[in-house]
């Protein structure tokens, strides 16, 4: 069920909110370096037969180690791995914070990021990017047989389990919940299944990777936002047949299934569109 947000706060604490999907952080510049390297040529990457990736490999379920020290994995990692086969080369990866994740990109460490960038006006100011391969959006998550919540507009008065120091406070607030303060989705799942809150909101893709490996069946979406994000790959400003290159790649992908295929792996859906 889809629910478009009746205040304007409310729809701006959503976009903050899907903006940040990058990362459980976000970095204090989308740039860093004093001069940025020149656009990534397709021409050298092919020949070279590497396209070089910056991800953190520390973003479980996007870009992690699997057991904390095996192969790297993930779902951004497997699709610009499948975009690099399409444009036959290879997809070498170059682990980086997210603090320090642009910063590489401009100084020519790596060709591309591929780790939940969201696609924002911001940063289209500064970088290029691909189609999107992620469209996500925030949800109300309430205990299977609540009846009494299915939209934003019915959290007024009701309480909600929220970080403080996330956006989807603000939503919280803006929609008329009062909220219970947690440190993350674990305790807000607890609290909500204890009946000491009424719903908590978080990203879709948070609650889609949870029932992944927990399949909570006391847990349900109760409403979902009609905003979503965009995350797409980033390269540098300029790197136009790179780009292309690149959405030929993800719409083969997704024309063969790929990558339905790699989202159903990590999130037992289809995210990538």
């Amino acid at each position: 069920m889809k629910n478009r947000l009746s205040v304007l706060g409310a729809t701006a604490a959503l976009t903050l909110a899907l903006a940040g999907c990058g990362s459980s952080s976000t970095p204090a510049s989308d740039g860093g370096a004093s001069e940025s390297a020149a656009p990534s040529s397709l021409q050298e990457i092919q020949d070279s037969g590497v396209l070089t990736v910056g991800t953190e490999g520390t973003y479980r379920p996007f870009s992690f180690h699997e057991g904390g020290s095996g192969d790297l994995t993930g779902y951004d990692v497997e699709v610009i791995t499948a975009v690099a086969e399409k444009m036959g080369v290879e997809a070498e990866f170059q682990e980086t914070q997210w603090d320090a994740i642009f910063a590489g990109l401009e100084a020519g460490r790596f060709d591309v990021i591929a780790n939940q960038v969201s696609i924002t006006d911001e940063r289209k100011e500064t970088y290029d990017f691909s189609e999107p391969y992620t469209v996500s959006a925030g949800v109300i998550v309430t205990t299977a047989d609540n009846g009494d919540i299915s939209s934003f507009e019915d959290l007024a008065g009701k309480t909600t389990a929220q970080s403080l120091t996330s956006n989807w406070n603000d939503l919280a607030k803006e929609s008329g919940a009062n909220v219970e303060p947690v440190e993350g989705w674990a305790q807000s799942i607890t609290l909500l299944e204890q009946g000491r809150v009424d719903a908590t909101i978080n990203d879709e893709l948070t609650y889609l990777d949870y029932q992944k490996t927990d399949s909570n069946e006391n847990i349900k979406i109760a409403a979902t936002t009609e905003e979503t994000s965009e995350s797409a790959v980033a390269v540098r400003k300029g790197s136009t047949e790179l780009v292309d290159a690149i959405d030929t790649a993800l719409e083969e992908l997704r024309a063969d299934g790929t990558l339905a295929e790699i989202s159903e792996k990590y999130f037992g859906s289809d995210v990538s569109e």
